[in-house]
């Protein structure tokens, strides 16, 4: 409930809305507590005495206050709906900036359908009970002591009747919250893993169809879906067990307000009105108990969504900015590792990359080699920031990445990572992605040093093809040479390639090495490749193995000096593999 209540901070800048939300609904209260009054009025001093018009005038009455209740309740929902909506708008992007300032390391933990969930199923959950909370929740504390305040006041006897229900009731009402509340974290846990079981077969789905492993894929969503259904099974059995039971205890009420209230008509100290007022303010009664109960459920559920939200929000990002960060206006890209070693878990312990040293001059190009799970990615990683060294530290120009704001950092990079990600819109739209300003000759340009302009301009709509999710109508290595492009397009000092060429043809791939070459001549380059041949013109090539380096140089040098280095050379372009 802590959690719940600290994410109604989010409410503060709708206090106005949510103010008049709730006296709204306090004249509604008032409204609809004279109505029963008015039915007393009607049948001890107008059906009792025989008086048209005060049968008339009083009828008159009630038509005015069920008018009057049920405009102010459309007031009140617009004013509620509007506070709550705006409540969840805010929050929803409170959340979503929260997970742009994550890291990679953030991001290895909660994955994509955690978070989808609760950007949406957990986020609805407590928007429902904040915008029923300015309605119900108000309104059922003030029918019950509103309608007690009557009762009392009118026949404290039969009052004392109706409170003799009130323990047990709470006593339900008790029992039934805790039961359920952690029934709703399960929901919301399984719908987690559901979720997830149908983001992975959704952008996986060719996979799916090529391994024939569609069976596979239903018995892996039926299982998640049943796990779902049964416990959402045993949270509604609970909930239709107590709902007749409350039902039961305010028919009790009933049998009990019209025996006593039978025995006190026969001798004489009530009238018949009364009897009939007390029936409906046993309503008016006991369906706000109801109704909490029925809220408390969605009490339970919404608590545990505000966990599962504010775990997000609390989450502190494992890169931030240090507080005396500066920026970087201008750089010459000379690189350094110093001593570096990095784990991705935070007990240190299996690093992935030791003692790594070594300096990448300015427009100098450093290749990567290696077996996979060797380090080469986690090694590029740490320049932009992505993760931080676990020890030792990465220079930029003689200053550690960690003293550098990361915008300012990233800003100097171009970066295309192993997976080509493209988003919703043009072409055009995704290579100037990192350079929104971008003039169309500086896409043609970037295009065509990424040996991307020939394909893009046979398309009909050449540059301005819309792309579809994910890229799904381009090829692998059409993605790659749009996101080689896209890195371009920033003019950086520091490019950084993540065998971005993997799915691009050998011809293609040594001409977007030859116009690399002539255009980024001062830009300081990391390549990782699969392919020797990518590397040969290299400055330097580092050879990691088991995330050290185990060899450094040129090709020449390392062809004297590096057994592993001969071994991968021999296995790619020997024996006749460097002519073919």
């Amino acid at each position: 409930m802590s959690d719940l209540r600290r994410m109604l901070r989010y409410l503060n800048p709708y206090k106005k809305e949510a103010s008049i939300a709730t006296i709204l609904v306090a004249l509604v209260v008032i409204a609809d507590l004279s109505i029963p009054r008015l039915v007393q009025v009607i049948i001890d001093d107008g059906i009792a005495q025989g008086d048209m018009n005060i049968i008339l005038w009083t009828s008159l009455l009630m038509i005015g206050a069920s008018v009057l209740s049920a405009a102010l309740s459309i007031a009140n929902t617009y004013f509620s709906v509007k506070a709550s909506r705006g409540f969840e708008a805010d929050l929803r992007e409170a959340i979503f900036k929260k997970i742009q300032t994550f890291s990679f390391g953030n991001l290895d933990d909660l994955n994509t359908g955690q978070l989808l969930t609760r950007l949406t199923s957990d986020l609805n959950m407590v928007q429902l009970v904040v915008s029923m909370g300015l309605r119900m929740f108000t309104r059922g504390p003030l029918m019950f002591l509103g309608s007690f305040g009557i009762m009392f006041a009118t026949n404290p006897n039969l009052a004392l009747v109706i409170l003799s229900l009130m323990p047990v009731t709470l006593i339900l009402v008790t029992y039934f919250i805790k039961i359920v509340r952690p029934l709703f974290t399960q929901v919301q846990e399984r719908l987690d893993h559901l979720n997830q079981v149908l983001q992975e077969n959704l952008s996986g789905i060719r996979v799916v169809k090529a391994f024939v492993r569609s069976d596979h894929e239903n018995r892996r969503f039926e299982t998640a879906n049943t796990r779902l259904y049964d416990i959402s099974l045993k949270m509604t059995q609970y909930t239709s067990i107590f709902f007749p039971i409350v039902m039961a205890l305010m028919n009790l009420g009933t049998v009990a307000i019209i025996y006593y209230g039978g025995l006190q008509v026969h001798a004489g100290t009530t009238s018949i009105g009364q009897i009939m007022a007390f029936t409906n303010y046993l309503f008016a009664t006991m369906f706000p108990v109801l109704m909490l109960s029925m809220m408390a459920a969605h009490i339970s559920g919404a608590s545990a969504s505000a966990t599962r939200i504010m775990e997000v929000i609390d989450s502190v990002p494992d890169v931030e900015d240090s507080p005396d960060a500066v920026t970087l206006d201008e750089i010459q890209g000379r690189v350094a590792f110093e001593n570096v070693t990095f784990s991705y878990r935070d007990d240190g312990g299996d690093p992935v990359l030791t003692d790594i040293s070594f300096t990448a001059e300015p427009g100098e190009k450093v290749a990567l080699l290696g077996q996979t799970g060797s380090g080469k990615s986690s090694l590029i990683n740490l320049i932009p920031r992505f993760y931080d060294t676990s020890e030792g530290r990465v220079t930029i120009d003689g200053v550690d990445v960690k003293e550098i704001k990361m915008d300012s950092l990233r800003s100097h990079m171009g970066i295309s990572l192993q997976e080509a990600v493209l988003f919703s819109g043009t072409i055009r739209d995704n290579i100037r992605y990192g350079n929104p300003d971008a003039s169309d000759e500086e896409v043609v340009e970037a295009a065509q040093t990424a040996q991307a302009h020939d394909f893009i301009t046979a398309f009909p709509e050449g540059y301005d093809t819309m792309v579809g999710q994910r890229g799904v109508n381009l090829s692998g290595g059409q993605k790659q040479r749009i996101a080689i492009a896209r890195a371009l397009m920033v003019k950086p000092k520091i490019l950084i390639l993540d065998d971005s060429t993997s799915a691009v043809d050998v011809e293609t791939e040594t001409k977007i090495e030859n116009a690399l070459e002539s255009l980024m001549a001062d830009t300081t380059s990391f390549i990782i490749a699969q392919r020797i041949s990518t590397v040969l013109k290299a400055d330097k090539i580092l050879v990691l193995d088991n995330g050290r380096i185990a060899a450094e140089g040129n090709h020449e040098e390392l062809m004297d000096t590096s057994p592993l280095y001969q071994e991968i050379y021999d296995s790619q372009l020997g024996d006749g593999g460097a002519e073919a």
